[in-house]
């Protein structure tokens, strides 16, 4: 049976206070408003509507958490960068975000989404940046990608796979789509890799590319703001 299929919701939280004592490895979903975080999701777990999706961005303001057959958790997180919510709100998603994937000891890994067609916005970066320093894997999903040609959605994997590859293994990226339902098997194999302690496949020779120059990764103290 694939890794998420027959996930189900089981709590949601505003405040940090509301977090449960960890009852099986956690692996959080990130992303900027808009990105296709909530659309990954129930792409992946294979339920149209486990995960809310909004046509206005910024409307998950929880931390919602769905339970796996195999008892680990994925945990959507409320994404980052809608202007139109109010400061207030804002600051209290983002210290929301920020305390749980600081602290939260039961987080193995972060999925990251972005749109294939926007990748590695200033906020994307300062995400990576910010939660790299904790040794976690992050995984890359570059959805959308059925909005691109193939020739398009190849050119981007590689620009994103060069732009990080300083931080080595540690990050991964793959094309997804929700529409076409394509890249759920690879996102399964790496995602599953981390729930069973296994490395995830480098990418293919004829992918690799060599370093740039510098190295764009800054000491980020706080997680990305929500603003934009």
């Amino acid at each position: 049976m694939p890794l998420f299929r027959n996930a189900q919701f089981e709590i949601s939280i505003a405040k940090p206070s509301g977090l449960l004592p960890p009852s099986g490895p956690e692996i959080a979903f990130a992303g900027r408003s808009n990105a296709g975080k909530s659309s990954a999701i129930n792409t992946l777990v294979g339920h149209v509507r486990l995960a809310f999706v909004s046509k206005t961005p910024g409307r998950t303001q929880l931390i919602n958490f769905f339970r796996l057959n195999s008892g680990a958790l994925l945990v959507d997180l409320p994404g980052y960068g809608y202007a139109a919510v109010p400061e207030k709100i804002r600051r209290q998603w983002q210290g929301l975000i920020e305390s749980y994937l600081k602290h939260r000891e039961s987080l193995i890994g972060l999925v990251l989404i972005m749109d294939s067609r926007r990748p590695l916005t200033a906020l994307d970066r300062q995400m990576i940046d910010w939660f790299a320093h904790s040794g976690r894997p992050i995984h890359v999903l570059l959805t959308k990608s059925d909005k691109l040609s193939r020739g398009a959605a190849a050119a981007v994997l590689q620009e994103v796979r060069r732009a990080l590859q300083p931080l080595g293994p540690q990050v991964t990226v793959q094309l997804f789509s929700s529409l076409k339902k394509s890249g759920v098997e690879e996102a399964e194999a790496v995602i599953g890799g981390w729930l069973t302690g296994e490395i995830a496949p480098a990418p293919a020779a004829d992918e690799a590319e060599p370093a740039p120059e510098t190295d764009p990764a800054t000491d980020k103290t706080k997680a990305p703001d929500q603003g934009t």
